[in-house]
């Protein structure tokens, strides 16, 4: 795949274009910032590695700090019309970095700053993880693509964001930066509700002050009435993250986690659509680690089948993981990818604008929102 043909220079349109496969190479390659802008946040759970752009209209999170991006063909330029995208020294078009939060000059009162309780994903996505540990970060079975840990022994976030902080935090970013909606994710922390009732505290004490969507993400407790108590607690939608869709790949990357089997995840998700609703229970889906492309595509349909919005990215090598040093997938494969689960998004009417908070809603990391549209063109 050329990029470069398939990318409108500034010169013909500074529209972003409707053909998506530019931005498959781009979050893949990622990007030679050269210093202009920071980089963007390192470790954590997430998009770690990255940095937060507006390309046209649309908010994407491009890798900028890990491996391929400094050997990246694309990079930014400072014009005097704004900041360009170059790939290899050609212009493509201009581009707006998401601006620093206010919300993160601001400290609570112990003199914790703000964005060490949360922090902005995409445009308008406020973010935490609410516990930073993990049982899973020991060495021996530390998932291989995982980073939560490195933010905590970086001094750059706390171990455990207590549900006033981050209610706090939440009238700062809603009042100061215009959030649209809320992600509260967590580190697992033991084997039987796996964080499930903690967020709940958290959601509870965000609903006192705010009303946007929240969408939480844990591993499926062991408890199935965990879904109703964090639906009651105030959660609109719930993400279950499966990761794989192929169990060898699974063994492989997360040694530990993998002892929750992918049936367990069906069942999972078949609980969690009967309460939170078709289109508002999503799972994460990493590709480049090797998964069969018939197994990943058959879990996906399956999933989208159940209701669920199988979010698929693209593996970001991150630094300090495991993978750090392994490529990224090819924007050929992703691109094929792309278009095969936008089509089973298609047939069961999900669609990431159709979930109401979290990574399917927000989108940024991965190019598959472009590729339904193209799919619902028909193209």
């Amino acid at each position: 795949m050329n990029p470069v043909k398939q990318i409108k220079s500034v010169d013909d349109t500074p529209d972003v274009p409707d053909d998506a496969n530019w931005l498959v190479d781009l979050q893949n390659k990622g990007l030679r910032t050269s210093g202009l802008i920071e980089g963007g946040r390192r470790g954590g759970a997430g998009p770690s590695d990255d940095r937060a752009f507006m390309l046209g209209d649309q908010a994407v999170m491009l890798p900028t700090l890990n491996g391929p991006a400094e050997h990246s063909p694309y990079s930014l330029v400072q014009t005097q019309s704004g900041l360009s995208l170059q790939y290899e020294g050609r212009t493509l078009m201009y581009v707006d970095p998401i601006a620093r939060p206010r919300f993160y000059d601001l400290k609570t009162k112990e003199g914790i700053p703000y964005n060490h309780i949360a922090v902005l994903h995409g445009a308008d996505v406020l973010a935490s993880t609410v516990i930073q540990s993990c049982i899973r970060w020991a060495p021996s079975g530390r998932c291989k693509f995982c980073a939560i840990g490195q933010s905590l022994e970086a001094g750059n976030t706390v171990a455990m964001k207590t549900p006033e902080q981050l209610a706090e935090v939440v009238q700062a970013a809603e009042k100061l930066d215009g959030i649209k909606h809320i992600t509260l994710t967590t580190g697992t922390p033991n084997e039987i509700d796996r964080g499930a009732l903690y967020l709940a505290e958290c959601v509870r004490a965000i609903r006192k002050v705010s009303k946007l969507p929240i969408q939480v993400q844990c591993e499926p407790p062991t408890d199935d009435s965990l879904y109703r108590f964090l639906k009651d607690a105030g959660a609109d939608t719930i993400g279950l993250h499966v990761e794989s869709f192929d169990e060898d790949v699974r063994r492989k990357m997360m040694p530990s986690k993998s002892s929750i089997t992918l049936e367990t995840y069906y069942a999972a998700f078949e609980k969690a659509v009967a309460v939170f609703g078709r289109n508002q229970v999503s799972t994460y889906v990493i590709l480049g680690m090797g998964e069969s492309m018939e197994k990943t595509l058959a879990g996906c349909k399956r999933a989208a089948e159940l209701g669920v919005y199988p979010f698929v990215v693209p593996l970001r090598p991150l630094r300090g993981t495991m993978l750090e040093n392994s490529p990224p997938p090819s924007s050929e494969y992703m691109e094929t990818m792309y278009r095969h689960v936008a089509d089973i998004l298609a047939d069961e009417s999900l669609s990431s604008s159709g979930s109401s908070a979290g990574c399917a809603k927000c989108g940024a990391c991965s190019a598959l929102p472009s590729f339904e549209k193209m799919a619902r063109l028909g193209s």
